[in-house]
């Protein structure tokens, strides 16, 4: 009697946990998905403010109103010091024709930079 009736009730029981499972899964991406419309809300309110949008553009896109200058710093890290022998590099003489100093340049750009 007890197997038979632990036979009828074990698929029961295994549906009933399987169920279980599966509703606080649900639930989890329910938070989860309430929590992204929310973040998802406030950036839309800041996109409705014409002071956010301006600054974005001029920050994502380098935009700049009529009259300004904009200007990019590349590799701004004060951290790191400035290697002054970059800075120098020797000259090219003039007397060659366009492509003699053309020849030259790349000659010069390619040579290591002399140590101070």
């Amino acid at each position: 009697m007890f197997i038979v009736l632990a036979i009828l009730v074990t698929p029961t029981v295994h549906a009933y946990l399987a169920q279980r499972s599966q509703i606080h899964a649900l639930r989890a991406t329910v938070a989860q998905q309430e929590k992204d419309v929310a973040s998802l809300t406030t950036a839309n309110a800041q996109w409705q403010d014409d002071a956010y949008v301006v600054q974005q553009a001029r920050e994502r896109l380098k935009f700049v109103k009529v009259g300004e200058k904009s200007y990019t710093v590349i590799d701004a890290d004060p951290s790191v010091p400035i290697d002054s022998s970059l800075a120098t590099a020797p000259a090219s003489s003039n007397d060659h024709p366009w492509y003699g100093r053309l020849w030259e340049s790349m000659r010069v750009a390619d040579a290591p930079a002399a140590n101070p």
